[in-house]
């Protein structure tokens, strides 16, 4: 297959085109700039895309089409949301011979809004966080006079979706999720959020272990399942997972995942986030990626190759299906550790807002430099190691 991958400038990006090299694509990586993380690894093309997908999605797959029709791709594997959306947008307007792997449009819609996706995870069989909905702007007034139970602090502040419209309808914006630890942080941050961001949700703090399913469903079967644990994080109080670990599948938390991918009709991967709750040892779901994922290399590095699967499905070749795998393989994202090994350094615990049990300064230098068996570093490969070079000297700001 011939198939150009979106953004080379993401980790997902490196690990699908180096995963698809060696299994002996041809494969394209598009990026905004020449030297990119994805676009410098072996084997692979290295293309320029100049439109920012979302800024000028309609200019973005414009582009996006002509580059296909230069490099005769039969399939585009985007890779951050906000390709994902333009894509699907306008993928009515794209030629039936383009294999664009991604989810259903209405299907990726329900996933990506936060709201309306726990009624579907509920019927799934997933505990979902206890949640107050704020419907719209006007009740951020209404939240001062009628604040919420004290109980709910620190609570978790959640715009219904990742990317909302911009105020001129055309393109997104992106949005975040913040922890707010009182009501005066509260209501700074939503009067923050534009009003495009609402509905907002404000759930209760989880406690436990991130733990995520990773699920590739492809014409009503699962082809492939993993699932692995968060051990570091950035922020370190919760965000990018920068050291994890491949665990054991959970056949609870893979029913749920299964039977909620159905209520979908989800086609391609998707990423099942959640908590595992330490009061209750439930998995407590936190958001669904319907898109490759940032860790994407420690699956591929732990025997549940998700690139390959799904070329390979899309291709009309669908491979057995994969549920076994290595487990204890840890990888790590150095770069993104020092920034979580500084962020304990420099801050205290509670103002990092971490749990009791997170460990002091000292532990948290023992575990960076501490080599676990299996550890595998997601970007730096002795046999490929250019990627790694761009990302160090982009981080020390060497490379625009």
């Amino acid at each position: 297959m011939r198939v150009l991958i979106t953004d080379g400038t993401e980790r997902a990006a490196l690990a699908a085109a180096r995963s698809l090299v060696a299994a002996g694509h041809d494969v394209t990586v598009a990026a905004p700039r020449r030297l990119a993380l994805a676009t410098v690894t072996r084997g692979v093309h290295a293309v320029r895309l100049q439109r920012d997908a979302l800024r000028e999605p309609v200019g973005y797959v414009v582009e996006l089409l002509l580059l296909a029709k230069q490099r005769q791709t039969n399939v585009v594997l985007p890779i951050t949301d906000a390709s994902v959306t333009a894509l699907l947008e306008y993928r009515p307007a794209l030629p039936a011979s383009l294999i664009v792997l991604a989810p259903p449009l209405a299907a990726y819609r329900t996933a990506s809004n936060k709201r309306d996706i726990l009624c579907l995870a509920r019927d799934a069989g997933l505990d979902v966080p206890q949640s107050l909905v704020l419907e719209s702007a006007a009740q951020r007034e209404q939240l001062k006079a009628n604040p919420p139970d004290p109980a709910l602090f620190p609570v978790v502040v959640k715009p219904h979706a990742s990317l909302v419209p911009r105020e001129t309808g055309i393109g997104h914006k992106k949005t975040g999720v913040t922890l707010a630890p009182d009501v005066d942080a509260l209501h700074a941050t939503l009067a923050a959020f534009p009003l495009e961001a609402f509905p907002v949700l404000l759930q209760r703090r989880v406690h436990g272990p991130g733990e995520g399913l990773f699920l590739l469903r492809w014409n009503g079967h699962i082809l492939a399942a993993f699932m692995h644990r968060r051990l570091r994080e950035k922020p370190p109080s919760g965000g990018v997972s920068v050291y994890r670990e491949s665990i054991a599948l959970d056949p609870d938390l893979l029913g749920a995942g299964t039977r909620l991918l159905e209520l979908l009709d989800w086609q391609g991967v998707a990423m099942i986030e959640c908590k595992r709750d330490v009061t209750t040892g439930r998995h407590v779901l936190m958001e669904i990626n319907g898109r490759l994922w940032g860790s994407l290399q420690l699956a591929v590095d732990a025997g549940v190759n998700f690139p390959r699967l799904m070329v390979e499905a899309a291709g009309g070749c669908p491979a057995a299906p994969v549920t076994s795998y290595r487990l204890g393989v840890k990888s790590r994202w150095f770069w993104g550790d020092v920034d979580h090994l500084y962020q304990r350094l420099r801050h205290s615990r509670r103002a990092l807002q971490l749990d009791g049990n997170a460990g002091g300064r000292v532990g948290a230098l023992w575990g960076f430099f501490r080599h676990a068996a299996q550890e595998r570093e997601e970007i730096w490969r002795w046999r490929d190691p250019v990627p790694f070079l761009v990302e160090s000297l982009s981080w020390f700001r060497l490379l625009g």
